[in-house]
């Protein structure tokens, strides 16, 4: 039987199994004394076993060999068990990545899903006049009624819902009242929810585009990205192309908006960051094919 010792039981059958190289459980093990703290550093004591392979345990006729701390260094034990346990975890995960990979859609579809979003190319229009089949004043009706349902029953005093057709592809909604401004929300973040929620109902079953306007929000909104707009258009007529600062909701629609009104024929399209903010992005056409 070989002998180890180390400050605690743990850290001995370690010692012990990877001498052996073996688990815990194929050895005969002998506790020869047990570890102690002692009392503030006096009367501490190691924990010492002997161990031998179960059924073969043979007699050494050498002197047996006691292993202390100072001859093995228990982290490098401890170093060589994580390591082969992350070793397996890493192929495991490995293999989990390629699987996601293999399924997950690749970085250029999902920025063609926003330039899909964003863009009004003659594609989405013959498919919104598809769609649009009704006669617009049905769909005036039916929208300002679907609305008007929806607050009904609400806290806010809203006197007048305007709906009306702002060009042939995009309908324009407005509402008025005392509680109006309430609708815009600290940041804009009712609006956004609102415009998603009409957005959402009157495309797929209108095929048409919103344009929505609470307490002037819109519109004071609109006047502010211009005016973020004006030196970066003389930047890009000079350079060629430029990435605007993160927008956040209705902003990045209409920066993307004016950009492509000044720059026909560039390539203008929203693009994501890694912390999932929306910018707009110009540069040479050629740009998209990449």
């Amino acid at each position: 039987m070989k002998k180890f010792e180390a400050n605690c039981l743990e850290k001995v059958y370690e010692l012990a199994t990877a001498e052996f190289n073996c688990s815990i459980t194929e050895l005969e093990i002998e506790v020869i004394q047990q570890p102690s703290k002692g009392f503030l550093g006096f009367g501490k004591k190691n924990a010492i076993i002997q161990a031998c392979f179960k059924n073969n345990c043979r007699t050494y006729v050498q002197e047996t060999k006691t292993f202390k701390n100072k001859d093995v260094k228990i982290e490098e034990v401890s170093q060589r068990i994580e390591n082969s346990i992350k070793s397996e975890q890493n192929s495991v995960i490995k293999e989990k990545e390629e699987q996601v990979v293999s399924t997950s859609p690749k970085i250029e579809s999902k920025d063609k899903i926003f330039d899909n979003f964003y863009n009004e190319n003659a594609s989405q229009t013959e498919i919104s006049k598809i769609v649009v089949k009704k006669d617009k004043e049905v769909i005036l009706e039916e929208v300002k009624d679907g609305i008007s349902l929806l607050f009904d029953n609400t806290c806010y005093k809203i006197e007048k819902i305007n709906v009306e057709f702002y060009d042939e592809e995009t309908l324009y909604i407005e509402f008025l009242g005392e509680d109006s401004a309430l609708l815009i929300g600290k940041e804009g973040y009712r609006y956004k929810a609102l415009s998603y929620i009409l957005f959402n109902w009157i495309n797929e079953k209108y095929g048409l585009m919103l344009r929505l306007e609470v307490a002037e929000f819109l519109k004071n909104q609109e006047e502010a990205i211009y005016t973020y707009l004006e030196p970066i258009i003389e930047i890009i007529k000079e350079k060629g192309t430029f990435k605007t600062k993160p927008l956040d909701g209705i902003l990045v629609h209409i920066a993307l908006k004016r950009l492509r009104e000044e720059f026909p024929d560039k390539y203008v399209a929203v693009k994501t960051n890694v912390r999932g903010d929306k910018y707009v992005l110009v540069n040479e056409y050629r740009a998209r094919e990449i």
